[in-house]
């Protein structure tokens, strides 16, 4: 997994403004007055209901692909956290297995896998290294 990211659809309104759906996670919606606040605030309930998601456990959907609309990435430590699920499912490997190749506990590994706790840059090479991946930053 390179980059987290999904379809963001975006409507026009008769009223004026725009309203954002995710075809991937049904309870994500907002809006804005412009195109561009409408797209700032998708960030904002993309991390929320990626947040909710992983806290519950929940599977994390595929982003689809998409003919019109946006892309939207949810904030970095929501990125960081699916990244690393998603790279430790693919695998096969439980949280145990990852501690365990980390050399760590399986409450340090779980926190890797949470939108919350923040681990440092230093924490996620090592995890990338561990699950046989590297990590790669950008700005955009």
């Amino acid at each position: 997994m390179s980059i987290v990211r999904y379809a963001a659809l975006l409507e026009a309104q008769p009223e004026g403004g725009f309203t954002v759906t995710f075809p991937d996670i049904p309870e994500a919606i907002t809006e804005g007055d412009t195109r561009e606040e409408a797209l700032f605030h998708a960030v904002d309930v993309l991390t929320l209901c990626l947040e909710e998601r992983i806290e519950s456990g929940d599977t994390l959907p595929v982003a689809s692909t998409f003919e019109s609309g946006a892309w939207v990435e949810p904030s970095a430590a929501v990125q960081a956290a699916v990244a690393v699920r998603t790279a430790r499912q693919e695998q096969g490997r439980t949280l145990s297995d990852l501690a365990r190749s980390l050399g760590t506990s399986w409450a340090a590994a779980q926190k890797l896998e949470s939108p919350r706790a923040n681990p440092t840059i230093k924490q996620l090479e090592r995890t990338a290294s561990a699950l046989g991946k590297r990590l790669v930053l950008s700005m955009e």
